[in-house]
């Protein structure tokens, strides 16, 4: 399988330098490189292939003063960033979508360049560790989770932040494959993600909302300050630094938080399965599309479903409709407001917490999607005494010990 293994750089003033100027050349290559593609197109009437651009490098370097100080492999990977970022353009026409041109990269818009194959290594310097990237020299790196020794480093991508930070993404090949997920599984759960509690299951663990407001209210502290600065100015760029330094905690915080329930998931059942959410299309209505984009839903999906493919635990994602409507003891459906929060249904009486009884719905839809065989009746029926209401057993908050506790050995990326 393949890895990301993210680090934090610790370069000296002239690493910082170098690394700007190397990015740079970069950024200019990239550019030259589609105004190339879009000359040969004129001439040709086709696009060029990858290998004939990437043959021209050779001849760029007499010509091109500073091409020959970045490291040739890094130089061939900008070429390909350009395909890549056509081949981007084209799946999305093919879906549908309408779409322009590629546009050549502004400073700000070209962050990162890439070591592939060769060029980097992992040494120690001085007792610390340290990144050495060929024709840059040896940085140092917070190494702070160890690299697994049967990993193998495919490449190494330095990318500068907005905040001015520097990082190491480390792409890892591991030769082992990740175990098969049971055929029978024994522990399952049904997720439903929402608002209000960010995540409720069918083992009745209601998991509190991610409490931002201080960082946003920050943000937006910052955000006018830098709204009242003379643009490009010394004292707007020191605020557009804070400005992003804000974006970055509310990212790191959001997907700490993010990492660790997936994780939790992941690890402690056989069988998970969720709603299949449209976000962007839940994003386009009026109402509350701040706080769903805020509960990043999708980023949660994508991490729980990776996660569960490394630990060797089933995933199945369902459709959607109905699951809150539809009743969880009988499967008659009951319209109900957003507002309403207990299910309770007129034809059976059953009554349960609203995300309870979509939550076994979700898990109920999962288990028949992937064939896994259970009684008759249903998931309701058979966990709970007969009259028992379906609501949470324990509300955990984002914050509070017990989700540490809980979440501690799910610390993973």
């Amino acid at each position: 399988m393949y890895y990301a293994y993210k680090y934090r750089l610790k370069p000296s003033d002239a690493h910082r330098e170098e690394l700007d100027r190397h990015r740079d050349i970069c950024r200019q290559l990239y550019n030259h490189t589609l105004y190339r593609l879009n000359e040969y197109q004129d001439e040709h009437g086709e696009l060029p292939s990858m290998t004939t651009l990437r043959s021209e490098l050779p001849d760029l370097k007499k010509w091109w003063d500073g091409l020959s100080d970045v490291y040739s492999k890094v130089l061939q990977t900008v070429v390909e960033r350009l395909f890549d970022n056509l081949k981007g353009l084209s799946a999305l026409k093919k879906n549908g979508y309408g779409v322009g041109q590629l546009k050549w990269k502004s400073p700000r818009e070209f962050r990162s360049f890439t070591y592939s194959q060769s060029g980097f290594k992992l040494d120690k310097k001085g007792g610390q560790t340290v990144l050495s990237l060929s024709k840059l020299g040896n940085i140092p790196i917070r190494l702070h989770r160890a690299i697994p020794d049967d990993a193998t480093l495919k490449q190494v991508t330095v990318k500068k932040e907005p905040t001015g930070e520097w990082f190491a993404t480390f792409g890892v090949e591991m030769d082992r494959e990740p175990p098969e997920p049971p055929e029978n599984p024994e522990k399952y759960v049904g997720i439903d993600v929402g608002i209000l509690k960010y995540a409720h299951d069918t083992d009745g663990t209601a998991v509190g909302s991610l409490d931002l407001t201080d960082e946003r209210e920050r943000l937006e502290r910052e955000q006018r300050s830098l709204s009242r600065k003379e643009h490009g100015s010394n004292n707007w760029e020191k605020q557009r630094r804070r400005v992003a330094e804000c974006h970055a905690d509310l990212r790191r915080k959001r997907r700490d938080f993010l990492h660790k329930l997936s994780a939790y998931y992941a690890r402690e059942y056989d069988f998970v399965a969720v709603e299949d959410l449209n976000v962007k299309r839940m994003l386009e209505s009026p109402s509350n599309s701040r706080n769903r984009a805020s509960a990043a839903w999708r980023t949660f999906l994508s991490l729980l479903e990776y996660k569960c493919e490394r630990e060797g635990t089933h995933f199945v994602a369902v459709n959607p409709g109905g699951t809150t409507k539809e009743c969880a003891a009988c499967g008659v459906s009951t319209e109900k407001p957003l507002w309403v929060r207990e299910h309770s249904c007129p034809a059976c009486g059953f009554e349960a917490d609203r995300d309870a009884n979509a939550a076994w719905n979700i898990l109920s839809r999962g288990l028949e999607d992937i064939g896994v065989g259970y009684s008759e009746s249903t998931p309701v029926e058979t966990a709970l005494p007969v009259d028992t209401p379906v609501s949470a057993k324990r509300v955990v908050e984002s914050g509070s010990p017990t989700l540490k506790e809980r979440t501690a050995s799910a610390v993973s990326e």
